[in-house]
């Protein structure tokens, strides 16, 4: 019997359709390699587990007991991709210094056109509260891919992917804050992240809610063109009586995810 199944991988899905019930983890990793150029050895792929515990490459795919058309992520880079990822980084956009993003502030935080933007991701913009807000706490808003972990790595675990001491430092960071995670990407996904990290079940500390791509804008810069920002300014919308620029720092690995609100962001 043949069991479709979804993998996202590098922000594209594929359709893998060949393989049934009777194939094996490893069948499906030969596979994805076909489609992504990934060594089997090199991919993580997440949400296939057995009695809780991650499925092994001998596992049919059958025991899975996976429903048809199931959406799973892969992580793992192509080998020649290696030299790329393990090397300095690459001078682009997204990783040379901000100072090229200050003269674009002005253009940007305080037009017309973006505040009544935020006005309406404000109004329309959806929150699932997973923790309530607490009375005199500040507010720490989290990025995910490159800040909490590293997405693009050859590691085999979610926890080798997982920046060092993270768990310490969410559960120092939550005496004084409140927790937000907020990434560019869909809610689907940011939750399966959240897990295998062990970010959304430990006990330690508790993340009060999570924003994804939906809750970001489109703004103009004279230099940059089109480009989606994160705006604080639509938390501070929604719980204003918790949060305001006085009480809140985002970190993010870029830089321009901060234009409506630089002096609250730190790369």
């Amino acid at each position: 019997m043949a069991l479709p199944i979804i993998v996202k991988w590098g922000g594209q899905e594929y359709s893998v359709t060949t393989l049934s019930e009777d194939d094996t983890v490893l069948d499906l990793k030969q596979f994805l390699k076909t489609l992504t150029g990934v060594l089997p050895e090199r991919q993580k792929l997440l949400g296939l587990k057995v009695k809780g515990k991650p499925a092994e490459n001998d596992v049919k795919l059958g025991a899975l007991k996976l429903k048809p058309n199931t959406k799973i992520m892969m992580m793992g880079t192509r080998e020649e991709s290696l030299e790329d990822v393990l090397g300095p980084p690459p001078d682009n956009d997204d990783v040379v210094n901000d100072f090229d993003i200050e003269d674009e502030v002005v253009e940007v935080e305080n037009r017309e056109e973006n505040l009544l933007k935020i006005s309406r991701r404000v109004k329309e913009y959806k929150v699932e509260i997973l923790n309530p807000p607490r009375e005199g706490k500040k507010l720490l808003v989290l990025d995910v891919d490159y800040t909490l972990f590293d997405h693009r790595s050859c590691a085999e675990t979610g926890v080798e992917l997982m920046r060092p001491y993270l768990h310490e430092f969410l559960t120092s960071a939550y005496e004084d804050y409140d927790i937000v995670i907020w990434s560019a990407t869909n809610m689907k996904w940011i939750e399966a992240k959240m897990k295998e990290l062990g970010v959304s079940t430990n006990a330690n500390y508790k993340i009060t809610f999570m924003l994804d791509s939906a809750a970001m804008i489109t703004v103009h810069t004279p230099r940059r063109g089109l480009i989606d920002v994160k705006p604080l300014g639509v938390i501070w919308g929604k719980f204003s009586e918790y949060y305001s620029k006085k009480n809140t720092i985002m970190f993010d690995d870029i830089g321009r995810n901060f234009l409506m609100n630089p002096q609250n962001g730190l790369k």
